[in-house]
């Protein structure tokens, strides 16, 4: 989704990259329209008109998705701009695609195209139920036992942690109330969870006569523990998981898309979407200092010296790479945390109030990965996973932490299986602005950090660095700014709405500007479904506009 763009501008993990990216476009196919498109009335119809001329911002799953639909509905005047060098937007897998740098989850079945997608095609070997004792999910792990290790290197005795856990399922089976189909129902019923969660568990652990202070400690240790895991994952529901890498569904979207739609390296620098005189000296003066852009091998046929009104296209897109395409639609599935920072740049005019404030009042969040690759174990057989738990956190109201000390954020570090497919790696999570920390460390304090870590919670001062370490930078990357939207206090699904309506307001009908990506869709934001839907929305708009279009003029009496 972007502007969009896939981990990352400095070099960290360029492993599986870019030639993943080239052998999806290579192998995308060239016909401009879907067969079986051919003999639907829209098709025929926009065949004996002028092509509306469609630029999509982005090339991840939303602006994937929208592109397929209007090709498939015989739109062939399509052209989407991806800022990064790859398509995929949030979804990033590396390493002959094992390894999971971004989206990692389909979440749920019913209704949901990700997982029909994947299924239809095969991609799905196995699932979980997301493990209830955390609503954890194990992803790559085996079965086999959670090593609970506390700051001062013991291990919480397996009876105390099956204890602990029950006690939190209990009140895990209180929160589903709050949720519907897997998703919130509401802001305010997201955003106590997480505080109902803690204050109910909290207060049985006090109470609890049985136990001894030293033993309420360790339990209250384990819920801030859990607590912290509870900020990324999602509580109810089925999770899938695709082992050949969720890079396919990518593949799968972009498999009937031409090469010559998608402009890689090709970020937008303004939206030009209510066009008026004053504009005209800008394009005039581009026009004398950039001839050469006049048609590119995209087929853009962009001429800056023309006046888009006259060629009857109402919105020109203004690139960083000073070409100008004009376009009668544009679909921006820029990613929210891109609209936060960019959004008076990048819109003129600038876009309404009530926009401005949605984008401004729902949230976006920072989840990264870091993977440790070691060329022994040093984990026994039987562990799949090292849990971290800090004593002398029992009692902490906040979770949040200065900048040196951003790896009391890693929860824990899961044992990846089989070996022969991940090598002997482990997998942590960070979140938050503890995330967007350590993305600013190189990858030998990461790495260094994380060591210490793992030394000081097992007791083992003799574990070697990791040889490899990959991690994500989602927050820091300058086409992306973010893991995925939520709804934060103050904020509702309205927002969700406002940010997907159409400009402008006022004439709507003819949507020159569309919006689509995870952060537009009310049910499913933060949601790779979330995203697809969105895109398919929006070219549905399309679709329908045209098609009551042509209708009426079908329909029009003769004078």
């Amino acid at each position: 989704m972007a502007h969009n763009g896939f981990d990352t501008d400095n070099g960290r993990v360029e492993l599986g990259l870019r030639t993943p990216s080239k052998r999806i476009l290579d192998g995308m196919q060239s016909c401009e329209i879907s067969s079986d498109s051919t003999d639907d009335p829209l098709s025929s119809d926009l065949r004996t008109h002028r092509q509306p001329r469609i630029v999509v911002i982005g090339a991840g799953l939303a602006g994937l998705a929208a592109t397929k639909i209007l090709l498939k509905n015989g739109f062939t005047d399509v052209t989407v701009l991806e800022a990064s060098d790859h398509i995929g937007g949030r979804v990033h897998s590396v390493q002959l695609a094992t390894l999971e740098l971004g989206a990692t989850w389909i979440h749920g079945a019913n209704g949901n195209p990700v997982y029909h997608l994947a299924e239809d095609n095969g991609l799905l070997e196995h699932t979980t139920d997301g493990e209830r004792s955390v609503g954890r999910i194990s992803l790559y792990t085996k079965n086999g036992v959670a090593h609970y290790q506390t700051n001062v290197g013991r291990r919480i005795p397996k009876d105390l942690v099956e204890e602990f856990s029950d006690l939190y399922n209990e009140v895990y089976e209180l929160t589903q109330e709050f949720f519907q189909n897997g998703k919130p129902v509401c802001a305010e019923s997201q955003n106590s969870v997480g505080v109902f969660t803690r204050d109910v568990v909290r207060k049985k652990i006090m109470l609890d006569p049985d136990d001894s202070e030293s033993t309420k400690k360790l339990k209250l240790s384990m819920l801030q523990q859990y607590l912290k895991f509870g900020e990324w994952t999602e509580i109810p529901g089925a999770h899938y998981v695709i082992p050949e890498g969720f890079m396919k569904v990518v593949e799968l979207l972009a498999q009937d898309i031409p090469t010559r739609t998608v402009s890689l390296s090709k970020p937008v620098r303004c939206i030009h979407w209510n066009y008026s005189a004053q504009h005209k000296g800008l394009i005039a003066k581009s026009s004398d200092t950039h001839q050469d852009n006049n048609h590119n091998a995209n087929n853009h046929s962009c001429q800056p010296c023309q006046d888009p009104l006259i060629r009857g296209h109402p919105i020109y897109v203004e690139c960083e790479d000073e070409e100008w395409i004009t376009a009668d639609h544009v679909i921006v599935t820029a990613s929210l945390g891109v609209l936060k920072q960019n959004h008076e740049a990048m819109f003129s005019p600038s876009l309404p109030e009530d926009k401005v404030l949605a984008v401004e009042k729902l949230g976006i969040s920072t989840t990264d990965k870091i993977f440790l690759e070691f060329e022994e174990p040093f984990w026994s057989p039987e562990c799949n996973s090292i849990q971290f738990v800090w004593e002398d956190e029992a009692q902490l109201e906040q979770l949040a932490y200065p900048e040196e000390l951003w790896y009391k954020k890693i929860c824990s570090f899961d044992v990846l299986y089989p070996p022969e497919r991940y090598g002997y790696m482990l997998s942590g999570w960070i979140c938050g602005q503890e995330a967007l920390y350590m993305e600013r460390c190189d990858d030998e304090t990461v790495a260094e950090t994380c060591t210490e870590l793992l030394r000081r919670f097992t007791g083992n001062p003799n574990i070697p660095k990791p040889w490899r370490v990959l991690r994500s930078s989602w927050g820091s990357n300058p086409f992306i700014r973010g893991s995925y939207s939520f709804t934060r206090v103050g904020s509702s699904g309205g927002d969700c709405e406002r940010l997907a309506m159409p400009l402008p307001y006022a004439n709507s009908t003819k949507a020159p500007v569309l919006f689509a990506g995870e952060a537009t869709h009310r049910k499913y934001y933060s949601t790779t479904h979330g995203a697809l839907l969105s895109g398919q929305r929006e070219a549905t708009r399309l679709i329908e506009m045209y098609q009551d279009l042509y209708r009426a003029e079908t329909t029009k009496p003769n004078m």
